[in-house]
């Protein structure tokens, strides 16, 4: 069966010919997941070094994990093969983090990973450029994004600011590789990605989830509208 898939030929065009035959853009994403690998780990090198088609190897990657295994292929971010452009765009004053939910299009993408990514990969695990401080990472995920869209009461640990904290262990923060899983209405199917190091999460004074696990508690609220900054004391 694997030789029979393998001796199928399709001609792709345009767009989908870059999706489907840019072996030298596409990569095992492993577990940790990693998202700014080296061109030498790319299905196109694995393939010269052992002498295989582009498609065997990626057909055998896919095979890991009982078959659950994922395969990367970055866009424009990754243009020059590392993230030498995301550090800049990070670095600019006027940018702000806007992913952190399941977001759109939730079985072909998740952003769920992206506030333990901040911390992991740009304040811990980098080793292809420079590495964000970790007071730059918390500031882009709490008082710079509050700010933006008029949350004044949120995003700072002081008096009559809202009791809004992550305790977190540092060193042993980890996220998952992604996973599908299929609990929605009628079956369909969703992205997930798991993350490990929470000690705690407290939302308004109250603890919404310990050790990685929720603790049912919903203190949480909709809110319209921008909100006012607390008085000052």
């Amino acid at each position: 069966m694997r030789e029979a898939i393998l001796a199928e030929r399709v001609e792709y065009r345009g767009f989908q010919a870059i999706l489907f035959e840019g072996f030298e853009r596409l990569y095992p994403l492993g577990d940790p997941p990693q998202y700014e690998p080296e061109p030498e780990a790319s299905v196109a090198a694995i393939a010269r070094r052992t002498g295989r088609h582009p498609r065997e190897v990626a057909y055998d990657l896919m095979l890991e994990s009982d078959g659950r295994a994922l395969l990367y292929f970055p866009l424009l971010g990754y243009a020059d093969g590392d993230f030498g452009a995301i550090e800049a765009m990070l670095r600019d004053p006027d940018t702000v983090l806007g992913l952190g939910d399941g977001g759109a299009h939730c079985g072909v993408l998740c952003d769920a990973s992206l506030p333990t990514y901040m911390l992991t990969h740009w304040a811990r695990d980098r080793t292809r450029g420079a590495r964000l401080s970790i007071e730059e990472v918390v500031h882009h995920q709490t008082r710079r994004t509050a700010a933006l869209y008029g949350f004044d009461d949120r995003g700072l640990v002081a008096p009559g600011y809202l009791a809004d904290l992550n305790i977190i262990d540092f060193d042993a923060l980890r996220i998952a590789p992604p996973e599908m899983v299929y609990d929605l209405p009628a079956g369909g199917r969703r992205l997930i990605q798991r993350a490990e190091g929470y000690v705690a999460t407290i939302k308004s004074g109250v603890v919404v989830r310990e050790h990685d696990e929720p603790t049912g508690e919903r203190p949480g609220r909709l809110l319209r509208g921008g909100q006012p900054a607390p008085s000052r004391i």
